[in-house]
């Protein structure tokens, strides 16, 4: 199956900017959509950025407008989230996800994103 390895995490100032990476291996032809999600301690996951592996349709969540811009790199299998502005609120376990073709995906659930990478953490400090 298709294996994701976030990177690029840390911890940065207000107002600072980061970049992360997710790297697919596997049969990456099967992947429809790359997604960017993040979760704090105590909060539900929250979608944050997604576009398609194929395509060049992007969306953003409301909060990460402006600020976050994700791209992908087909050659590489890589998809990435360039972050800048970053506020407190930013700070997260970030992770990517891959739907497959044909799948369904409720961001706000997670179903339909049938691979997840570990996570890497930004920190974003005030």
């Amino acid at each position: 199956q298709v294996q994701l390895v976030e990177s690029g995490g840390g911890s940065v100032q207000a107002g600072g900017s980061l970049r992360l990476s997710c790297a697919a291996s596997g049969p990456t032809f099967s992947i429809a959509t790359m997604d960017w999600f993040r979760q704090a301690p105590g909060k539900e996951r929250e979608f944050v950025a997604q576009i398609s592996w194929r395509g060049s349709s992007t969306s953003y969540a409301d909060s990460v407008k402006g600020r976050f811009t994700i791209s992908r790199d087909n050659a590489k299998n890589t998809v990435s989230l360039q972050m800048n502005s970053l506020k407190p609120e930013d700070t997260a376990l970030y992770f990517c996800a891959a739907t497959r073709l044909g799948a369904v995906p409720d961001a706000r659930t997670g179903r339909g994103y049938d691979y997840w990478g570990q996570g890497t953490q930004v920190t974003v400090s005030s």
